[in-house]
């Protein structure tokens, strides 16, 4: 997952052990989703699951009840543009609905125009700004939400 991510200068750099802590499986009721797209994979499968195939697409999830965070996503530049991005985050909202969540939210650089495209393609809003929030270079997120109805939720 480093390695992939070291590859994608839009992605949200994390340390090794950043994603130790992810993989880690967390008894308090929070935690972390982990999807991984391989290259022998049909669809998406648990990190736990995956092989030792090459990996083309991450993302990282946080559970805080009653929401979620998507912390971060990466897909191989050589397989940008063909949907993995997109099968990541429908499988997030899915399990997010399916959990009675009320949003998931996630913050993106200003200047990546084709995520900010995905996102609001995908359901979410515009929902704030954070100044400087990212370095190297150094730039604003926009912060994005995705709600879910009470009806959807509650399958009414």
């Amino acid at each position: 997952m480093l390695g992939l991510e070291r590859q994608s200068a839009a992605a949200a750099h994390w340390t090794e052990l950043q994603y130790q802590v992810a993989l880690r499986t967390d008894e308090s009721g929070s935690g972390r989703l982990v999807l991984v797209v391989d290259q022998d994979a049909e669809g998406m499968i648990p990190s736990e699951q995956k092989g030792t195939t090459e990996l083309l697409a991450f993302l990282v999830a946080h559970y805080l009840g009653p929401e979620w965070e998507l912390e971060n996503i990466v897909v191989a530049s050589s397989v940008r543009r063909k949907g993995l991005g997109a099968r990541l985050v429908d499988e997030l909202l899915a399990r997010a609905r399916k959990a009675g969540s009320e949003a998931v939210f996630l913050e993106v650089r200003e200047s990546n125009q084709a995520a900010r495209m995905l996102y609001e393609k995908l359901g979410f809003e515009a929902a704030g700004r954070r100044k400087r929030y990212y370095v190297n270079p150094q730039e604003d997120a926009i912060l994005y939400r995705c709600g879910f109805q009470a009806s959807l939720r509650d399958g009414l």
